[in-house]
Parts: C-alpha cells; sequence; structure tokens
C-alpha cells in the first residue's frame, strides 16, 4: 500500500503496489522546449497536469496543496518556469532531485507589503486544515483520493523498490499478492480471481470473476484473462469485491485496470531490457523489450511504441517420447500509441496491441513419474493471439468537469490440444491413440460514455452508458486412426447496454458518504455450433437488475481513515456444452452481495508506516462453474450458493530511507450448498483455488546517496492448502508451499544491472493440480515451481 506522498508522473496519477516487475523504465524527464500552458485549478490539480504535458516525475510530501489556487499559465517556455509562475506567491518551492524530477516542498514564505506604522502587520492566518492525501483512485472514474476511497483496494507504487525482471503477467503476480489467486494451466490460459471469489480451475463458457481493463476499454469477457505481458505500464489498480455500479457484469470478484504510460509530446525517448534467465537442470531462456516515443508535433502530437519478445525455458521432461524441457514457451507482443492534444482541453488518443503466445506443450507433470515428468502418447500445444484497439477522446474543463468518451475492440483466440488417449493408474495405454482439440474465438466490442466532476471540497460525481457486443465460439473435435470428428461446440453472442452513475458527497470534514446504481440490461443467444439444435435448447436468456453501491469513509486523522462498503454484481447466462457427448445446456445468471469494513493508514513524508486492513463477508447465489466429467469431457452449471468471509491485512513500513519491509495476508472460509456439494463430504464443501491462508513478506534496501546506488532484497511467500473444485471428484489437493526470492541490482547512469534468483530453496511443490482432462480422473497431476532459476539483465533508457 502506497504511503502519503502524492506523486505525479506522465498522467498526473499516483504509480501504483502490486509485487509486479515492470521492466521499463518511465521516460526520463529531460529538458522541455516549447511553451507550456496550463489553465486555472488547483495546485496539485496543476502539478498533475504539467506532469502529464512533460513527462516529469514531481513528488510532494505535503496534503494542503489541493486547497491553494493558482492562475491559468499561458506560454510557459521550459518546465522550470512552469514551476516558477505556479509556485509563486504560494509559500512553496521546487527543489530538483539529484537522480532527476523536482519535489513540492514549503520555503520561506512571500515578504509581506510595507503598511503605515499606526496598524500593526495582521497575524497571519493558521495553515488550512490538511486534506486528504494527493494520491488519486483513478479506477473509481471520479477523483477520489486514496484516503477517503471507501472499499478495499490495492496498488502498485514505487518500482524503483522491484528487482530488474522481464515483465510477467497478472497471474504471475499471484505469487506474491496474497489477494489475488489464479491457475496455472500457462500464459492466456489462467484465471484470476481476487479474494476468494473464485468460480472455477476450468476454462469454459461462463463470464470470468474478473474484469481486466487497459486504459478505460475492457479485455477480456468470458474464460481466462489474456496474460498481456506489463511492459511499459504506468500502474495497475486492483479494486476489490464486486463492481458492479461502475464496471457492470462479470465484474463480481472485482476489476484489474492496467494503465499504460502515455505519450510524450515534447521528448524523444527510448528504453530497452534484456535478460538470459538460467534454470537449475532445464534449458535457458532469455527476454527482450524495447520502447521509442517520438513526439510527432511538439506539444500537439505523438507516438509510443513497446515491442518484447520472451522463451520461456522448458524444465519437463516426457518419458514415453523421450525428450526434455517439452514445456518451453515463446511470446512476442507490441503496442502502439498515438495521443493528440488539440487543444482547449482536448485529448485523442488510440492504440492497439497483439500478443502472441506458442506453447510447446503442458505444463503439467505426473506424481508416478515424480515431480518432472509425465508419460504422453502426443504433444500437446498451446497456441493464443490476442488484438486489441482503442479509441478513447476526452476533455477537461478549469471547473473539474470531465467527459471521457471509450471506444474498443478485443479479439482473443485460442488453440489447443489433448492427448485423450485412455491410460491406468500406472500409465499402461489402454485404447488407440486420441487427440481431443478445442478452439475458442472471442471477440468483444465495448463503448462507454461518461461525464465526471470533481471538485475541490471533496465531493464528486459521475454518470455515463456502457453497451458491450461479446461473441463467444468453443468448436472440438475428436481424432482417432485417422479419423477425425466433430463433436458439439456452443455459440454464445451476448449484448448488454447499461446506464450508471455514482456520487461522492463530503458531509463533514471527516466524513463523507458515496452512493450510486447501475441498471442493466443484457440478452444472450445461443446456438450449438456443430449441430441441429437439441431440444432442450434455450434461446434468448434475457437478464435486467439494478446493482446499487452505499459506502462511506470517516477521517480518524490527517493521514487515517475507516471506511465501510455495501456492493452488489452479476454475471449474465448463457449455452454451454452439458455432460455427455453431443449435448448442450442453458445455465442461469448468478449474483453476489458484498459488505466489508476496514482501515487505512498512509505515510507521511520519506519514512514511516503504511497500512491497511479489512474484513469482508459475500453471499453469492446460483454460482455458475465450468466443469469437468470423470471422462474428461467440459460442462457447465450452476452449483449452488456460496458463504465467503475474509479478513486481509498490509503493512508498508520505511523505518530510515532506503529501509523498506512490506508484509501482507490474506484469511478466508468458505462454504457452498447445492447439488455437487450437498453429495460430497462436508470437507469437500469448498470453492476451487482459494488458500485459507496466504502471506507476503518482503525487506528491501537501497542506497541512495551513491553514486551507483545498489539495491538488495529478499521475500518469502507462503500459499495454503487449495482444491480443484466443489465435491469430491474435484477435491484435489494442491498448495501448501512456501517460496523464496532474492535480487541484487546496481544502477549506473541510465543503465540498471540486475541479478534476480527465484525459488531460492528449489521447492517441488505443487501449484495447480490439473493440466490435461482426460487422466484427471487418476488424480495424479501436479504442476510443479519452475525450478531455482537465476536472470541477469540489463535496462537502460534515456
Amino acid at each position: 500500500m502506497t504511503g502519503g506522498s502524492g506523486y505525479w508522473r506522465s498522467r498526473g496519477r499516483a504509480p501504483l503496489s502490486l509485487a509486479l516487475a515492470l521492466a521499463l523504465p518511465a521516460t526520463p524527464a529531460l529538458a522541455q522546449r516549447g511553451p507550456i500552458s496550463l489553465p486555472a485549478t488547483t495546485l496539485d490539480v496543476a502539478i498533475g497536469q504539467l506532469a502529464r504535458e512533460t513527462g516529469a516525475d514531481i513528488v510532494s510530501i505535503d496534503p494542503s496543496l489541493r486547497s491553494i489556487r493558482t492562475p491559468a499559465i499561458r506560454g510557459a517556455r521550459d518546465l522550470e518556469a512552469a514551476l516558477r509562475q505556479l509556485l509563486k506567491n504560494t509559500g512553496y518551492r521546487a527543489r530538483r532531485l539529484a537522480g532527476g524530477g523536482y519535489r513540492i516542498e514549503r520555503g520561506a514564505l512571500p515578504p509581506a507589503r510595507a503598511v503605515p506604522p499606526a496598524r500593526p502587520p495582521a497575524a497571519p492566518l493558521p495553515p488550512p486544515p490538511a486534506p486528504d492525501p494527493d494520491i488519486v483512485v483513478t479506477a473509481s472514474k471520479q477523483r477520489i483520493t486514496l484516503l477517503r476511497y471507501p472499499g478495499s483496494l490495492t496498488q502498485v507504487a514505487d518500482p524503483s523498490a522491484l528487482p530488474g525482471a522481464a515483465a510477467g503477467t497478472l497471474s504471475d503476480a499471484a505469487h506474491q499478492v496474497p489477494i489475488l489467486q489464479s491457475t496455472q494451466l500457462g500464459a492466456g490460459r489462467n484465471k484470476v480471481f481476487i479474494r476468494g471469489i473464485a468460480d472455477s480451475s476450468f476454462n469454459g463458457s461462463t463470464q470470468a470473476p474478473t474484469s481486466v481493463y487497459l486504459d478505460d476499454v475492457q479485455l477480456n469477457y468470458s474464460g481466462p484473462e489474456p496474460g498481456l505481458r506489463l511492459y511499459d505500464m504506468a500502474s495497475v489498480e486492483v479494486l476489490e469485491g464486486p463492481q458492479g455500479t461502475l464496471y457492470g457484469s462479470g465484474a463480481i470478484g472485482g476489476v484489474i485496470r492496467l494503465t499504460s504510460n502515455a505519450v510524450n509530446l515534447r521528448d524523444i525517448a527510448t528504453a530497452a531490457t534484456a535478460g538470459i534467465t538460467a534454470t537449475g537442470g532445464a534449458e535457458p531462456g532469455y527476454d527482450l523489450a524495447g520502447m521509442l516515443n517520438l513526439p510527432l508535433r511538439q506539444d500537439k502530437a505523438g507516438v509510443r511504441l513497446v515491442a518484447y519478445h520472451i522463451r520461456d525455458g522448458g524444465y519437463l521432461r516426457d518419458q514415453d517420447r523421450k525428450v526434455r524441457d517439452v514445456n518451453r514457451a515463446n511470446t512476442s507482443g507490441a503496442r502502439v500509441a498515438l495521443r493528440v492534444a488539440p487543444g482547449e482541453g482536448w485529448q485523442v488518443e488510440a492504440s492497439g496491441a497483439g500478443q502472441w503466445i506458442d506453447a510447446a506443450d503442458g505444463q503439467y507433470a505426473e506424481r508416478i513419474e515424480g515431480t518432472l515428468a509425465r508419460r504422453t502418447l502426443l504433444a500437446q500445444p498451446f497456441d493464443n493471439r490476442l488484438l486489441f484497439g482503442r479509441l478513447v477522446v476526452s476533455k477537461d474543463w478549469d471547473s473539474g468537469l470531465r467527459f471521457v468518451s471509450a471506444s474498443g475492440i478485443a479479439g482473443f483466440d485460442t488453440r489447443e490440444i489433448f492427448d485423450a488417449t485412455a491410460r491406468s493408474a500406472r500409465g499402461a495405454v489402454l485404447s488407440p491413440r486420441t487427440i481431443y482439440r478445442a478452439n475458442h474465438d472471442k471477440q468483444l466490442i465495448g463503448q462507454e460514455a461518461r461525464l465526471s466532476r470533481s471538485l475541490p471540497n471533496g465531493n464528486s460525481w459521475v454518470a455515463g452508458f456502457t453497451v458491450v457486443s461479446d461473441r463467444d465460439v468453443l468448436t472440438r473435435s475428436v481424432a482417432q486412426a485417422g479419423r477425425d470428428v466433430s463433436i458439439v461446440g456452443v455459440t454464445n453472442v451476448t449484448n448488454a447496454f447499461s446506464g450508471f452513475g455514482e456520487a461522492t458527497f463530503v458531509l463533514t470534514p471527516r466524513l463523507s458518504v458515496t452512493a450510486g446504481g447501475r441498471y442493466s440490461s443484457a440478452r444472450t443467444d445461443g446456438d450449438p455450433s456443430a449441430q441441429a439444435r437439441p431440444s432442450n435448447f434455450v434461446k434468448g436468456r434475457l437478464t435486467q437488475r439494478f446493482d446499487p453501491t452505499v459506502a462511506a469513509s470517516w477521517q480518524l486523522a490527517t493521514d487515517l481513515a475507516l471506511f465501510a462498503r455495501f456492493q452488489t454484481g452479476y454475471r449474465t447466462g448463457g449455452l454451454a456444452v452439458a455432460p455427455g457427448i453431443g449435448r448442450v445446456a442453458d445455465y442461469k445468471s448468478d449474483a453476489i452481495t458484498v459488505v466489508e469494513a476496514g482501515l487505512r493508514k498512509l505515510r507521511r513524508g520519506a519514512t514511516g508506516l503504511a497500512a491497511s486492513g479489512s474484513v469482508s463477508a459475500a453471499s453469492w447465489e446460483n454460482v455458475q462453474a465450468d466443469l469437468i466429467t470423470r471422462l474428461g469431457q467440459p460442462y457447465t452449471a450452476n452449483i449452488g450458493n456460496a458463504k465467503i468471509v475474509t479478513l486481509e491485512g498490509n503493512l508498508d513500513w520505511v523505518p530510515v530511507r532506503g529501509l523498506r519491509a512490506q508484509a501482507s495476508f490474506l484469511f478466508t472460509d468458505n462454504h457452498v450448498e447445492g447439488p455437487i456439494a450437498d453429495l460430497s463430504k462436508r470437507n469437500n464443501r469448498r470453492l476451487p483455488e482459494t488458500p485459507p491462508f496466504a502471506a507476503h513478506a518482503g525487506l528491501s534496501y537501497a542506497w541512495e546517496a551513491s553514486r551507483v546506488r545498489p539495491r538488495i532484497g529478499l521475500s518469502a511467500d507462503y500459499t495454503g492448502r487449495s482444491v480443484l473444485g466443489t465435491g469430491d471428484f474435484l477435491d484435489v489437493s494442491q498448495g501448501r508451499y512456501w517460496t523464496a526470492d532474492a535480487f541484487a541490482a546496481l544502477r549506473i547512469g541510465k543503465a540498471e544491472l540486475s541479478v534476480t534468483l527465484n525459488n531460492l530453496t528449489d521447492r517441488r511443490a505443487n501449484q495447480f493440480a490439473f493440466g490435461n482432462p482426460f487422466s484427471l480422473n487418476l488424480r495424479d497431476q501436479l504442476t510443479p515451481l519452475r525450478p531455482r532459476n537465476l536472470r541477469i539483465g540489463i535496462t537502460t533508457g534515456w
């Protein structure tokens, strides 16, 4: 959790804190060229706009900036001239930092003008009461400060505290973030869950319980998270609990919002990273990435390009095929963003992204063969393609009014093969070689328009509408002895419209309340995609509902606040494969209600303690789940109702400059009641992928005063026992392990050399007890941790 310091970079947003290594550095702040103009506003907003326009890093440890009005700035010749005009007669000054950027701090007050001797000088006015810290929760779609945000939130902040590494995916982050859980089929195949709201270990037709957004546009609808590599990201925000009011259907577990670094309209900038990874007893891997920022017209238009390629070396062997390192994978991707600032507060941003994942084989082993080996008659490759486009038009007025129109399209195509050959528990082949193929093609189109306003006194509101169209196509086939037979798949088309509004009212200087709601109307039509419609097919499911939000924040001190929240959410229903060959069935929508209360403390200044904690209770009705039969066939069903209780906490302590200690944990308990659970043992009535306890601890030190600025760090993580799913058949144990990682880095000029050691003790634990649906009934599968591995890398930027 971030501290109480205001930090502006690029878009003027606070960098967030989630344990992800962002490998490309932010654009360095260089000497500015051309005139700078800013509207009249408050000092905190003006500094954020200045940072966004110039790409400079600007820090403040004083929370009073929001109370100071600034005049309009016209034609400032460079960054320093603009800062002088902004801070004139405010009692503040800008101090240049040794590593680049500026710190806004109190300076000498301007001298008072002479007055007649007969009248004594007026006593200076007392400083205004300290308002909220300047860290802003952008995912709230309003300008709500972190201290006053009435809900649980995990933020990414201070990438300098993290080691240099190849940028991972969201599912990689779950390893060091207790509130996140993830399956481990492989990048592009993993489902990510937030705070125990987990429906299934398997990928199918149900809408994802966690919504992922990239720069205001939704990336996923059903199935796994896309596995996008997080290069050149400015921030990641994780909103915990259902977000039905602001984000609509699907966000029943929460929302993960990715914000990429903005295009710098003033300066040419480049960055690059490269690394080599050696894994004990396995083949090596490598990673390459680069960024180029080009102004096309000074202060008016620019473009930013990012490209990367990663080879994850394999570490599993196949005994039947006599091959090693079968699970190697390659990921290639690129992003391009164009930004145009025509003036008068208008901004136009267009961006596109493409990513291709090519995994040579599955990443599971079988206990009977050891923790790093298995037996199959054929390779089981996986291919994934993600294509994404986005257009955002926005305008800011001096009054605090903001308009945003965000349009996006995402295509997500997967191809996977499984060895469906029947085997005995001892690995003996019982049938001819059988190949099962599954193709999943998805297309998501979304449009949102909203109007919001944030006032200096803390009041804010947002209102808008959203239109979403999603097409999900599953096709399947089985091949045996040269015969390829298509079996039934399904196509779901969902069209949804919703209108929403939310407002925050400051009732007293310490108490604020938030209230809002969203009305949604969603229609899902489905068809079998490989045969005529069966008699039990239901077409045209319509879901209409209202999702309210009620929340409050009570500020106990300048850096301490209590919060409480009531929120609901839902997922649409649809058509899915049913148990048995050649059958489909209808599944209903589900809904969740969550209440939570928590405490948040922010750090004041460069040292001190930041902490947060919350307790929540969820009631989940008619839970949708993608499941697997004992014969390996997928199906989808409503499995019943679930109750979930969680307790979470975060500590971030900087006792002295350079030394940082972090700790976080999650306790959770859940219970399922329904057709499958009621026929199972009492201990087997749990939701999947959710350990009762998970924890993370880290310690790092940076020598800030040194010219070469070395850094070192050590972290440890524990993941408790979880299961594949509800019921006796899926009560397969996984988790219950701890790991340790270490890093060292040395910055020399603009380059940083780093050494990262993962799985320090070379643990052979089981992350995930699934890899092939057709041998799941043997209950022998495991997904081992990558053996001890060492990465040596270099990152640089100009």
